[in-house]
């Protein structure tokens, strides 16, 4: 057998921690230490937040309103748990490998899961500095883009002729995808309409994960491009350049900061609308030189081409679907293309490319440019 070598061993010394007998700590020369303070149980925290929180922010009770009643947990409030439930999903998981702007991104590029982390910072930072109830905000920000499918946006127009009602990320998140997390009305609210063509979200904490949203996609999407070569940073829209700066830490600093200005003046989660007006303009920028760049909608056509294939594959072979009830559905039913929307829109980008390359013959030429089938 090989010698494990010494860091091997040093680390595997640690497998019991340290003890005296009466406690255990997890380094031997564990010197920090608290006194004074009583565990700060859910109860408490509960309790807390009735003195703390903002007229009109939405207050963490028991167990939470849910689908399926369950007992409270002894440590953590509704939101806190709901957050946990989200944060160790399959379902956010899988945000890795999904499209945020850029199919196919290099190492340093967002994709849909690392947007979600930076739009739970802006919104958990925007809902702190308002007195909301900071951990319903991050739990409805972590979850927001759950339900989209592989490829971005395009994925949305590739799945919504197999539904009556069309595919919407934001409500396939909260009604489908996440639902069997059981997750608090309120969370399941914020992230059906945290889009803004949406209905209002019923909360405070929604509201602010709707803005966040915009300000990260819209900042950091501009950078992605900028590394991509697509724009130059002297692009900036100037609206943007004279009232926010020119870095993404200046962007995102001046909108939250707008937020809660106009948030604490009119007592309405908004933003001032000099700023209002830049973002609006950054957006608008975004949209033309990189969403809508001939490469954008030339990647986007062959996304919607092979999601399209593997629905139609699938729903002629439901049984070939995971979790499809045992005695089975009947090929190109309308449960089947459900089941096959449902199975199609939960895969990363890689897995619905390979899937069709290897179940379709689909020729790789015709994939969605950049994309390494090696990898």
């Amino acid at each position: 057998m090989n010698d494990p070598g010494e860091r091997s061993r040093q680390w595997a010394a640690t497998m019991a921690g340290h003890g005296d007998g009466q406690l255990v700590v997890a380094h031997a020369d564990t010197h920090a230490a608290i006194g004074g303070v009583d565990e700060f149980h859910r109860e408490a925290r509960e309790e807390a937040e009735l003195a703390h929180l903002a007229p009109g922010a939405t207050h963490s009770k028991g167990a939470g309103l849910r689908a399926v009643p369950e007992e409270p947990d002894p440590h953590r409030t509704c939101f806190e748990r709901d957050r946990d439930r989200i944060l160790h999903s399959t379902a956010f998981r899988r945000l890795a490998g999904k499209t945020q702007a850029f199919v196919a991104p290099d190492d340093h590029m967002r994709n849909r899961l690392t947007h979600a982390l930076e739009v739970a910072q802006v919104a958990s930072g925007i809902a702190r500095a308002l007195r909301l109830n900071v951990a319903l905000a991050d739990a409805i920000a972590l979850g927001h883009d759950c339900g989209h499918g592989p490829g971005g946006h395009a994925s949305e127009d590739a799945l919504s002729p197999f539904l009556s009602g069309g595919y919407d990320h934001a409500q396939w998140g909260a009604d489908v995808t996440l639902a069997r997390l059981n997750l608090c009305t309120e969370t399941l609210d914020g992230i059906r309409n945290h889009s803004w063509s949406r209905p209002a979200p019923a909360t405070p904490e929604g509201e602010v994960v709707s803005w966040a949203d915009r300000i990260a996609y819209v900042c950091h999407d501009f950078e992605d491009a900028v590394g991509a070569g697509i724009v130059a940073p002297t692009m900036l829209p100037a609206l943007v350049r004279e009232r926010c700066g020119e870095t993404r830490s200046s962007w995102i600093a001046t909108f939250m900061q707008s937020i809660s200005r106009s948030t604490a003046a009119s007592g309405q989660v908004s933003m001032e609308p000099d700023i209002a007006e830049a973002l609006a303009a950054f957006r608008s920028f975004n949209y033309d030189h990189i969403y809508m760049r001939p490469a954008s909608v030339d990647q986007a056509d062959a996304v919607i081409a092979v999601l399209q294939a593997l629905v139609e594959y699938y729903s002629d072979r439901p049984n070939l679907v995971p979790d499809v009830p045992a005695d089975g559905l009947a090929a190109g039913s309308d449960e089947a293309i459900r089941a096959a929307v449902t199975y199609v829109s939960g895969m990363t980008d890689r897995f619905a490319f390979r899937q069709a390359v290897v179940h379709l013959d689909w020729s790789v030429d015709k994939l969605p440019s950049g994309v390494d089938m090696a990898r």
